[in-house]
């Protein structure tokens, strides 16, 4: 394949661009058999995660100011979105010393982050007509921390208020990325006998498989299903370096969006220009959508 490409580099389906070699590399593994590699290490961190969750849930709802309530909670996605053993440089720490999710709340780089438009969020959260947001379609990341304590904690906000919330996961292992199955589970063990996620009626929370194998997505090639359900979008959260950044950090949506991701590859905070470990978060508001 690698001498194919090296003689025509449009070999194997297109320029090679970073979805076409991140499909090539799941394509060449899975042929060789290795079909969900880090399966124990997902599964390990989930069941931390989940004894975490309640501890996490009761320290966003002791902040009474909704602004400070949603940066805490913005600031836990970023944390959450470390556990990634994509990133060589976060597996090694990973193996070595573990992470701590609280911990990664307080150590992110400060702010301003290399895109930085929290506080232009954080002043349309707190107005009235933006708090009737119909529903959201966030596109997950990772496994563990990443999606049990920084997209669950946001997503039960958005419940809170009212909003239908679709989260949109993988339909096949790529990395430690979370699968649609392991979020069905993870939420089902989450929620108690009252269909309830910590107290917050959880009836309006969707799981769908977005038809994705990838640890990137081309939002072009969805799944029927997800396409519906995302139809009448108010907002959609990308997460993750791959999802937000390196491919849609300057798709132009129908409606408001969030792209949202730490940036854990040297190459992507040279082309920001930011620091590695820095932190995007960019919103754009769609008017009269």
């Amino acid at each position: 394949m690698l001498e194919d490409m090296k003689k025509n580099p449009e070999s194997h389906g297109g320029p090679p661009d970073c979805i076409l070699l991140c499909r090539l590399r799941e394509q060449v593994l899975r042929e060789l058999g290795f079909r969900d590699i880090f399966k124990k290490v997902k599964d390990e961190e989930n069941a931390k995660a989940i004894s975490l969750f309640e501890g996490v849930a009761q320290l966003n709802d002791a902040i009474e100011d909704d602004s400070q309530r949603v940066e805490n909670l913005v600031r836990g996605i970023l944390a959450g979105n470390i556990f990634d053993l994509g990133s060589a440089q976060l597996a090694e720490v990973f193996a070595k010393d573990g992470m701590s999710f609280l911990a990664s709340c307080q150590n992110l780089v400060p702010r301003p982050w290399v895109i930085d438009d929290l506080d232009e969020f954080k002043t349309k959260w707190t107005k009235k007509s933006w708090k009737k947001i119909g529903e959201a379609v966030i596109f997950v990341d990772n496994s563990g921390a990443d999606v049990i304590l920084g997209i669950l904690p946001f997503a039960r906000e958005l419940l809170r208020r009212g909003t239908t919330v679709v989260l949109a996961a993988n339909d096949l292992p790529s990395i430690n990325d979370v699968t649609y199955p392991e979020l069905v589970e993870i939420v089902s063990k989450l929620k108690d006998q009252n269909g309830k996620l910590m107290g917050v009626d959880a009836s309006g929370l969707l799981i769908a498989n977005s038809g994705n194998d990838l640890p990137v997505i081309d939002l072009s090639c969805i799944s029927p299903d997800l396409a519906y359900l995302a139809s009448d979008a108010d907002l959609v959260v990308l997460e993750g370096m791959g999802r937000a950044i390196e491919t849609n950090l300057y798709a132009q949506l129908k409606c408001d969006s969030i792209k949202i991701g730490m940036v854990k590859h040297p190459e992507v905070a040279q082309f920001l220009g930011g620091r590695l470990y820095d932190c995007v978060f960019k919103y754009n508001e769609v008017i009269n959508y």
